[in-house]
């Protein structure tokens, strides 16, 4: 089984409708939540996700050996989603060997040229069927 872990920050709403979508479709598919914050953590417990940790080692430690990493782009730049994105973090996540798939949020001054305005539930979508592709895939 893969291990599939979602970061996200604020008060963990993509993240919780994250777990929420990827329990649907995967419902024996394990699910780690990181959030930057215990709101974020909690939410995406709440959602369904099977473990969950808060802050910045969680983040490094799961980086190591997450098959798939999901989160807002700002995971991947240092001091984002109101400074609870340290350098480390950013880092972590930029260095890991996982697939990952960041979703252009377009806030916090970090546009994503080229990117369309599209609702938070149109990226979902794209990134469960990102997840699908990944997971039936013999390769990966």
């Amino acid at each position: 089984m893969k291990k599939i872990t979602i970061i996200d920050g604020q008060g963990g709403r993509m993240g919780k409708a994250i777990v929420e979508q990827l329990k649907k479709e995967f419902p024996k598919q394990e699910l780690l939540a990181i959030g930057t914050n215990s709101i974020a953590t909690a939410a995406m417990l709440k959602a369904g996700a099977d473990y969950g940790a808060t802050g910045e080692n969680p983040v490094i430690v799961a980086a190591r050996d997450s098959d798939i990493i999901i989160g807002p782009i700002g995971i991947v730049i240092a001091d984002s989603l109101f400074g609870e994105v340290t350098p480390a973090m950013a880092v972590a996540v930029g260095q890991s060997k996982a697939c990952q798939l960041l979703m252009p949020v377009n806030r916090c001054n970090h546009h994503v040229a080229g990117c369309e305005n599209m609702s938070l539930n149109e990226i979902i979508a794209i990134v469960i069927q990102q997840v699908r592709e990944h997971l039936q895939s013999p390769e990966s």
